[in-house]
């Protein structure tokens, strides 16, 4: 599998549309399109805005009702990668779905585009898009990549990129708010998918590492990092409940109903872009939610 400085796609050469570089979209003008193919359609949504009318994206995980942890891929998604000069994919184990679809066709040119490589956190939370101070770093590697397939639109893609990081700044002011009225302030989580948020805004996560894990994996917490969940929210510990909409279990259903008995706040987060909402508005909301939930507006 060839990295962000490989050349193009050759998954299923048949299939594909074009063959390599960006393809005309308008001979008559000249404009040429960059075929991407996101794992997650968070990051599908932030190439589209830096790409503009010069890529055609298309994102592999983007049902916000199913678990992400959950999903298989198939022969469309192969199909998918076959059409792309771009691949756009998450790391740190969060869509090995797309690393095996890459690996099975190894003799294939392509460029790839790792976010796990560019945001380096040090940590293994795959959830990369939380991580909003790191966005921009994100926003100038995807217009890299795009440069790098069509050149003549180089200016374009990191003017919009330029752009992406400055629509960041009401979220950003956002965490800042909370940081600085709520620092230091407990809350707990189901799982570890909002963590660089909270990490940001200088929360304490009281949540046991193991149990979530437990629920990240789709396994059953141990009897003793329950009841620690359950003391936290009965006894009013933390400050807030981060709640996971889209990977809900009957564990995470009864820490929820018992958050609500005990009067802890329940701010609902999820792991896909909703439909109809640029990635920077999702954020925002979620970010506006937790300052509301932890008493600030």
């Amino acid at each position: 599998m060839k990295t962000v400085s490989g050349l193009c796609l050759g998954v299923m050469v048949a299939l594909a549309a074009g063959g390599c570089g960006a393809s005309p979209a308008d001979p008559t003008k000249g404009a040429r399109v960059v075929h991407v193919v996101a794992a997650e359609n968070v990051w599908g949504d932030v190439v589209a805005q830096i790409g503009g009318r010069h890529a055609s994206v298309t994102s592999i995980l983007s049902d916000p009702r199913a678990d992400p942890h959950l999903f298989s891929s198939n022969p469309r998604d192969a199909a998918r990668l076959a059409t792309a000069n771009l691949v756009v994919v998450n790391g740190l184990g969060y869509d090995d779905f797309a690393r095996k679809l890459l690996g099975a066709s190894s003799g294939s040119k392509r460029r790839v585009l790792t976010m796990a490589d560019v945001i380096d956190t040090g940590d293994t939370n795959p959830h990369l898009w939380y991580d909003a101070p790191r966005l921009p770093s994100a926003a100038d590697a995807i217009a890299d990549a795009l440069a790098a397939e069509d050149p003549r639109d180089a200016r374009l893609f990191r003017g919009n990129a330029a752009r992406f990081g400055e629509s960041l700044a009401p979220l950003l002011r956002t965490i800042a708010s909370i940081e600085q009225r709520h620092a230091g302030a407990p809350v707990a989580y189901t799982e570890r998918v909002a963590g660089y948020l909270l990490d940001a805004a200088g929360l304490t996560v009281r949540t046991p590492a193991g149990f979530a894990r437990a629920v990240e994996s789709g396994s059953e917490p141990g009897p003793g990092d329950t009841q620690r969940m359950d003391d936290l929210l009965a006894r009013r510990e933390v400050d807030a409940l981060v709640y996971n909409a889209q990977a809900v279990t009957p564990v995470t259903r009864r820490l929820r109903a018992l958050a609500q008995r005990s009067g802890v706040p329940v701010v609902a987060v999820t792991e896909t872009l909703p439909p109809g909402q640029r990635f920077q508005d999702w954020q925002l909301r979620q970010a506006r939610a937790l300052l509301a939930a932890l008493g600030g507006s």
